[in-house]
């Protein structure tokens, strides 16, 4: 029994989600065999080879898959999918767009956004906006699962010595093209893998107030996070929402400030190993996940919190 975890990385780094799948992929048992499909991948090819407990890694390197485009990594993994029992991808824009196709081009079910491996059969997986837990048992031969990364432990990025492969590496389908990337940057770490997370909701009143948390979230090293119910009013932009339609983040602090706690929102940070919220309502829904509450306005207590930094 082997394993193929697909790599996620942007033809320079090799994306921490990969690691946490790597973890669930030792789980289920067997070789784990890690595949790079890029177009100039030698770094994250490098990267993965050290990474704890992988036994191979394969390198599919052309123009096609450059970036990503489904349409060509799919046909891809269907030729290499007959070696391995599972085949697993990080639950992230890459792994949600490719492994659907890949289940359809080789007729199985996939199994979605797993949080634990009961056994190589048997999954856990999230549902009703992550108030339950559903057990699935499939007898697919070939197993496509995606993993919810803030559900396991990363893998040591290093400590490995994994052998590097070249693999077939498939032609362009013709089917889509790529156009052009518009991305965000920041110097704050990245919303889904920031130790520390603040996020603000409909009670900021407006986007310019984001300002406050900013300020915090610069003397903690934080990301800055929103709620749908934000973002829906246009006081952020959507790559900052946490929650079921947005971002799953399981950082070790989240702090919600003027979030009341919808379901939807708190399907995206309850995993959060601490949990601080503040709000002027003391019965907003986000005090019954919150290890600390502060019922409090939060253009005093903000502010306040700031300067006690300082």
């Amino acid at each position: 029994m082997s394993v193929l975890v697909l790599a996620d990385h942007d033809n320079g780094q090799l994306a921490g989600a990969t690691l946490n799948t790597v973890t669930a992929a030792s789980q289920i048992g067997g070789d784990i065999h890690i595949l790079v499909a890029g177009d100039s991948s030698g770094d994250v090819a490098n990267a993965a080879a050290a990474v704890a407990g992988v036994a191979k890694v394969l390198v599919a390197i052309d123009e096609s898959l450059g970036h990503g485009i489904a349409e060509n990594v799919a046909p891809l993994i269907q030729e290499m999918a007959s070696g391995y029992s599972h085949l697993l991808a990080p639950a992230t824009t890459t792994g949600k767009n490719i492994m659907p196709r890949v289940a359809a081009l080789l007729d199985v079910m996939q199994i979605s956004d797993i949080v634990q491996v009961v056994d190589a059969n048997t999954f856990q997986r999230p549902i009703y906006a992550g108030n339950a837990l559903a057990t699935v048992t499939t007898d697919e031969a070939i197993k496509i699962v995606t993993v919810r990364s803030t559900a396991f432990e990363a893998a040591a990025a290093d400590g490995g010595s994994a052998s590097i492969e070249d693999a077939t590496a498939g032609s362009d389908a013709g089917l889509s093209s790529y156009v052009k990337s518009e991305l965000s940057s920041s110097e704050r770490p990245e919303l889904t893998s920031a130790p520390i997370v603040i996020s603000g909701g409909r009670g900021m009143q407006d986007g310019s107030n984001f300002a406050m948390l900013e300020k915090v979230a610069d003397k903690l090293g934080a990301a800055v996070g929103a709620s749908r119910a934000a973002v829906d009013a246009g006081f952020v932009p959507n790559d900052y929402q946490v929650g079921q339609t947005g971002k799953v983040v399981a950082p070790d602090l989240y702090v919600a400030v003027g979030i009341s706690g919808a379901i939807q929102h708190l399907a995206g940070m309850k995993d959060s190993k601490v949990i601080v919220a503040i709000n002027k309502d003391d019965e907003a829904p986000i005090f019954q996940v919150a290890d600390f509450g502060l019922v409090a306005d939060l253009f005093e207590a903000v502010p306040e919190f700031e300067k006690e930094l300082s």
